[in-house]
């Protein structure tokens, strides 16, 4: 089991989406800028891309994270993680179970996505180290697990687990306060920073939420 120490990069979570972006030379770049404004945790998460350029990606991330001194996450893989020297691995609800993938990886962090209370717990059982809680706010990249969960909701899984939580879904920076109020330990968020004309300012602006690097 991760310590909370060993977790503290993952307070601010950044997902990646190269969808928003004309191209994997801007693409990157916009990491970097991300990663020059503090953010120690990004997601490679990617799923229209073949096994083959998700390693290809996965490793010029590598090199940017370790750069920056930031932990990098794969998306499902674990195998893919291990093989790009990844931090962990986030698995989804329809993944295998943490404890199995622990047992096959030992050195990866392991984070599962949760929906529900019931997911909540589950995750914990199953041996995760660490949860994301969404849709917590209306977003379109959540529309398929239904109505917004809502503060209320995060404060019913917060107070339920032992488990660094983590408020997904529609996140903004002036909702992490509130998020934090309900017992989040992070946030972790898509689009709020890779649409922002200012990505390395806005990334400081949330990690100075956690009292994030200065620039």
């Amino acid at each position: 089991m991760q310590t909370l120490k060993d977790l503290n990069d993952l307070r601010v979570f950044l997902i990646t989406d190269r969808s928003y972006f004309k191209g994997q030379k801007i693409f990157l770049t916009a990491v970097e800028e991300a990663l020059k404004g503090g953010i120690k945790a990004l997601q490679l998460r990617e799923k229209n891309l073949p096994d083959s350029e998700i390693i290809q990606l996965g490793i010029q991330l590598r090199l940017l994270t370790s750069k920056y001194e930031a932990k990098l996450i794969v998306n499902s893989r674990a195998d893919i993680a291990e093989k790009i020297g990844a931090d962990g691995v986030h698995l989804t609800e329809t993944s295998s179970h943490a404890n199995e993938v622990k047992r096959n990886f030992p050195d990866l962090i392991i984070g599962a996505s949760t929906h529900s209370l019931e997911g909540a717990h589950l995750a914990e059982t199953q041996g995760a180290d660490y949860i994301t809680f969404s849709p917590i706010y209306e977003t379109p990249s959540k529309v398929s697990y239904g109505r917004p969960q809502g503060l209320d909701s995060l404060r019913q899984v917060t107070q339920a687990v032992h488990l660094p939580v983590l408020a997904l879904g529609g996140i903004t920076l002036h909702r992490v306060p509130e998020c934090l109020e309900q017992g989040a330990f992070g946030i972790a968020l898509i689009s709020d920073i890779w649409n922002s004309p200012h990505i390395k300012q806005h990334s400081f602006e949330y990690m100075h939420n956690f009292g994030g690097n200065t620039l």
